[in-house]
């Protein structure tokens, strides 16, 4: 019975003498053994770990990537813009012993290295390196955290920053600037369009110049253009030389009948004076007064009259426009003074005859 008790008493300073010496170490963990407060060498590996009861402590370090945000820190960046920028380390435990003796609290320690730093980096950068050139940034900033953390055993893996936040003001005088240079953009766009088509345009306006049946042609298809877009618009061509043929008639005609008013006045009256006899002469300019032919006229092309008048006395395009506008009858040859004494004539020297006429034309 003795026995008995004596090998019980053993088994239970044994367990006893166990629970305070065997400890389990996991795998994402390392054991940093202090004995009689010296720190040993010896890295413990995961798994069951034998200490002396009452000489040794074991102090278990994780291994793992830690992520750590860094909280939002405000500055001035170089180029004078206040903004907040947040962060994010990620960082690991190489060396145990190093973390353990080194630095009280490693996670604290990194937390404040990295906002220091993320300061110093906000006021050494610009606004548009924070917001499009972040990848600089990022590596400056992990060498500036590697410094310090070399010398507690811990690697520094990569440093992120995560979000720049803009006053309110920043973010409106940026859209004001980005719209802006949209519009300068598109004014370029445009104004480089309009001088490609004006080059071609003269270009075209040259071949037809040299080819007047292309004018006519480019009328037909404007003609059928009009025509697919509206179905219940008839578009009819009218040539100008047709109207300049008309009021050219027209004029004639009148002053034809004014002349006949005047030789019938001077047979009323049996004499010939000077006004009537300057009368009738103007009445026999007026009819030896010859106008080319309506098929002649709509023949010529619009052009040749252009090119006949520039060749001849090198005029421009205005002067010529001028010359027609006095052709077609705004400096007219008014009669002599017996029309405007003529029966029924106006103070323009127009007989009733000669202002049917203009009504007419009208």
């Amino acid at each position: 019975m003795l026995i008995v008790d004596v090998v019980v008493a053993v088994v239970l300073l044994a367990a006893v003498w166990a629970g305070f010496s065997l400890r389990v170490v996991q795998q994402y963990q390392r054991g940093v053994v202090f004995r009689f407060g010296r720190v040993r060498q010896e890295i413990r590996q995961p798994g069951m770990v034998f200490l002396l009861p009452a000489a040794d402590r074991l102090r278990k370090v994780n291994v793992q990537i830690v992520t750590m945000p860094i909280p939002a820190q405000e500055g001035i960046t170089r180029d004078n813009v206040t903004v907040r920028v947040d962060a994010v380390v990620y960082f690991k435990v190489t060396d145990p012993v190093l973390a353990t003796v080194n630095v009280q609290d490693y996670d604290f320690a990194i937390s404040q290295v990295a906002q220091t730093s993320l300061r110093s980096i906000i006021g050494k950068s610009e606004l548009d390196d924070l917001l499009a050139n972040r990848e600089p940034l990022n590596q400056g900033l992990e060498l500036m955290l590697d410094s310090p953390a070399l010398g507690w055993g811990i690697q520094i893996d990569r440093v992120e920053i995560k979000d720049v936040a803009l006053p309110e003001s920043m973010k409106r005088s940026m859209s004001r600037q980005a719209e802006a240079e949209r519009e300068r953009r598109a004014r370029i766009i445009t104004a480089d369009g309009e001088f490609q088509a004006s080059a071609r345009l003269s270009e075209a306006a040259a071949v037809m110049s040299a080819t007047p049946a292309a004018l006519q042609l480019r009328l037909l298809q404007t003609v059928v253009e009009v025509a697919a877009e509206k179905n219940s618009t008839l578009v009819l061509p009218f040539p100008v030389e047709l109207l300049r043929f008309l009021d050219s008639a027209t004029d004639a005609q009148v002053l034809a009948a004014a002349a006949s008013a005047a030789k019938a006045e001077a047979a009323l009256t049996g004499g010939e004076e000077p006004e009537l006899a300057e009368a009738a002469e103007a009445a026999d300019a007026v009819e030896q007064l010859e106008l080319p032919p309506l098929e002649e006229l709509l023949a010529q092309s619009p052009l040749d009259g252009v090119t006949e008048r520039r060749l001849e006395d090198g005029s421009a395009p205005d002067d010529h426009g001028a010359d027609a506008h006095a052709a077609n009858g705004h400096d007219r040859v008014r009669p002599p003074g017996p029309v405007a004494d003529a029966p029924g004539a106006d103070q323009d020297g127009v007989t009733g005859l000669g202002r049917q006429g203009q009504e007419g034309r009208s």
